[in-house]
């Protein structure tokens, strides 16, 4: 989802709903940091809307939902929310970054930080939310020692607070794994291959003629059109000599 497209709704949900804010909880709150994000880790069509000052009017956002005209219309859609949805860590209010400004008529985003939003997920465990946590930490948008920081500070469970630990150890030493790999060696140009199979021909062609110099001509003239034709060229063999 591109960052007019989130604009897009946050704009619908303020004429239906007459809010002037709302906060976007679910992967589109990158927007927020980082609005040109690669589409990639942005693709979900939906987006997790809560209207913080007037809950209750979350369902209203239904005219906006999942299969509404709006949604078959733009092929996006708002999925009204409320605080239970996602367990956050402590104090997540207090780091919700504001969205850029766009055209939304005055509505105003507000977005989870990248590191809530990524302890959202982990704790979710989904499929696609352990795919969308592997990206934020091969990018480089969130840190091992910070989310580790903000799991101390979420309510769930031991079990699952191991869990989620292991799940981000995993996310980022899978990245020092591949960044330790040797770089394969690039392909040798297929130019240099033909050069240097042309050399060691030269050299063979010397030796023969020093050892057997009454050697037919003709014979020499047919190898050497051979060599060209496997070699692809048509310049004179012996120019190099």
């Amino acid at each position: 989802m591109k960052k007019r497209e989130l604009d897009h709704v946050l704009r619908a949900a303020g004429r239906i709903t007459g809010e002037k804010q709302f906060i976007i909880i679910g992967s589109q709150a990158l927007h927020a940091r980082y609005p040109d994000l690669a589409d990639e880790i942005v693709r979900s069509a939906e987006v997790d809307v809560l209207a913080a000052k007037s809950p209750n009017r979350a369902e209203w956002l239904n005219a906006i939902g999942v299969f509404s005209r709006f949604h078959e219309t733009f092929g996006y859609y708002a999925d009204p929310v409320d605080e239970k949805t996602a367990i956050l860590p402590k104090g997540w209010k207090g780091r919700l970054v504001a969205l850029p400004p766009g055209e939304t008529d005055g509505v105003r985003g507000l977005c989870l930080e990248p590191h809530d939003l990524a302890i959202a997920k982990y704790v979710a465990s989904r499929d696609k939310d352990l795919v969308f946590t592997q990206e934020l930490a091969r990018r480089g948008i969130v840190s091992e020692e910070r989310l580790l920081s903000l799991l101390d500070q979420t309510q769930v469970d031991e079990q699952q607070r191991a869990r989620i630990r292991t799940q981000i150890g995993r996310d980022f030493h899978a990245q020092l794994d591949r960044s330790a790999q040797p770089t394969p060696p690039a392909a040798e140009d297929p130019q240099a291959i033909k050069a240097r199979g042309r050399e060691e021909w030269l050299k063979l062609r010397r030796a023969g003629v020093a050892q057997t110099p009454s050697a037919d001509s003709a014979r020499d003239s047919s190898r050497r059109n051979e060599l060209q034709e496997d070699l692809g060229s048509s310049q004179d063999l012996d120019s190099s000599d």
